[in-house]
């Protein structure tokens, strides 16, 4: 989901709006995150958030994030690269409202036309069908509508900035480009992008087609797994066969798994070794 957040000249703030909070250094339960992609060529701030500089040589390109912030009301501004103090922003300030639990992606960017602009994204951390990756393609650039191809074919088509799309891949890594609507020439890549299991991959194509410096920046949300269906169990039809998977950890570490197993063949080790104990007890006995 994408709305407008500035408009012509106040690209850069959005910006702002991701990086400039500096978040407690642990989220506490209700935090909205943020994160904010730099999206405007040629264009080096320092952002302000309620007077404090907490971004300084911010450059294009860059992503930062993502920061733990208690929702609420944040005053931020932009000003020239190294300015004294916020007291004469260029941009601003102006007033972000984040809400709770909410889970943001702040993209100062070119509309299709070439002014800066910016959109504020709220990014989808639903759980992801077990063996499966999610990856959103976000028009962010100064451009046409464009396709994005995977192995030359178009996965995503005729998408308009600032629209985005979504897909849910098998993981594995893809070879993407993107071409004008309706071609296959690439104005962008072909380059690699990851897509990985119970992971939000998000790419966005950001600069100016005009001014040949478009580019890919990508985004990755992790820990998205859902638990498969059920868990092999027993196979004599106890009630133990088909155990569900809810019952174990989705994110349960390989470590943790090992000494599962470590415990379940220590069981095993004494249970012989006391049957043994006691069939030599048992023949001393009748000597």
């Amino acid at each position: 989901m994408r709305r407008s957040i500035f408009t012509a000249g106040a690209g850069a703030v959005a910006l702002a709006a991701a990086i400039a909070l500096a978040g407690p250094a642990q989220a506490a339960e209700g935090d909205a995150h943020l994160s904010v992609l730099h999206g405007v060529p040629g264009l080096t701030v320092d952002v302000w958030v309620n007077g404090a500089r907490t971004l300084d040589d911010f450059a294009p390109g860059s992503l930062a994030g993502p920061l733990a912030l208690p929702p609420g009301a944040y005053e931020l501004a932009i000003t020239a690269s190294d300015a004294a103090d916020a007291s004469a922003p260029v941009i601003g300030p102006v007033t972000v409202n984040l809400a709770a639990s909410g889970n943001y992606t702040a993209v100062a960017n070119l509309d299709a036309a070439g002014k800066p602009t910016a959109n504020l994204f709220t990014n989808d951390v639903s759980r992801i069908a077990a063996g499966k990756g999610k990856l959103t393609v976000r028009h962010a650039a100064a451009a046409p509508a464009v396709d994005v191809l995977a192995g030359g074919a178009a996965v995503v088509s005729n998408l308009a900035n600032p629209a985005e799309q979504t897909l849910s891949l098998d993981p594995g890594t893809i070879s993407a480009a993107v071409a004008a609507t309706g071609t296959t020439a690439p104005v962008i890549g072909p380059a690699d992008v990851k897509v990985s299991e119970g992971t939000h991959t998000i790419v966005y194509a950001w600069g100016s087609l005009a001014d040949k410096n478009l580019k890919l920046a990508v985004q990755t949300i992790e820990g998205l797994h859902s638990a498969p269906g059920s868990v092999p169990g027993a196979r004599d039809g106890s009630s133990d066969a088909g155990m569900p998977a809810s019952s174990i950890s989705a994110n349960a570490s390989a470590g943790s798994i090992v000494v599962w197993v470590g415990f379940g063949a220590l069981a095993l080790v004494l249970l012989l070794g006391g049957l043994g104990m006691a069939r030599t007890i048992a023949e001393l006995r009748e000597r």
